[in-house]
């Protein structure tokens, strides 16, 4: 297990280097998406539209965020992970369309880890760190789609060493979720 601190957008060869259980820290900026966002992403991309914001080498954070507006700015409250496994029907679509370089949530995801191969890396966040992930979240830069409600949308923030962000699918298909209940099934079968 290595430590690892980066910056968006991340390249091949950031994404190349990283494992199941290695320790990251991001600092750039990343949008958050949840299941809305997601399939208004895959809309815009079957009709051939142009989003209103750049996926190129994006990362991607599950996370429906609590903002409040002061003075015309957007100040984060909370913005702690969503389940990502919520994503998973649509990530290798997604995948397909955009080159996005990483996605960050919470408690892993379903059968994606062929899609993510050779592209892309999906970084675990603790759930209930709502109030540690606003600390790191140095600006709001933008928002799009708030028709969609404030958790929804897809809002685009400025972070700093924004972590610890854990590789649960690294980019040569290892999946340490999978792994893990792969093992706890073995060994449950084994106590019947």
């Amino acid at each position: 297990m290595k430590e690892f601190h980066l910056s968006t957008p991340l390249k091949k060869s950031d994404i190349d280097q990283l494992s199941v259980g290695d320790v990251i820290y991001l600092t750039g900026t990343f949008l958050t998406a949840r299941d809305e966002a997601h399939a208004r992403i895959l809309e815009f991309a079957e009709r051939g539209e142009e989003l209103p914001f750049d996926l190129e080498g994006a990362a991607i954070y599950h996370c429906g965020p609590l903002m409040q507006q002061r003075e015309g700015e957007w100040e984060v409250i909370a913005a702690g992970p969503t389940t990502s496994a919520r994503m998973s029907k649509m990530t290798p679509h997604l995948l397909e369309k955009y080159n996005v370089t990483a996605l960050i949530g919470k408690g892993g995801m379903n059968n994606v880890a062929g899609s993510l191969k050779g592209k892309c890396v999906y970084l675990a966040f603790t759930g209930g760190c709502a109030a540690l992930a606003a600390e790191n979240i140095r600006k709001v830069e933008n928002v799009h789609w708030q028709d969609l409600g404030m958790p929804e949308a897809v809002w685009v923030l400025k972070v700093e060493n924004f972590g610890p962000l854990i590789v649960g699918i690294d980019a040569k298909g290892n999946d340490l979720f999978a792994k893990i209940e792969e093992k706890a099934r073995s060994v449950f079968s084994g106590l019947i």
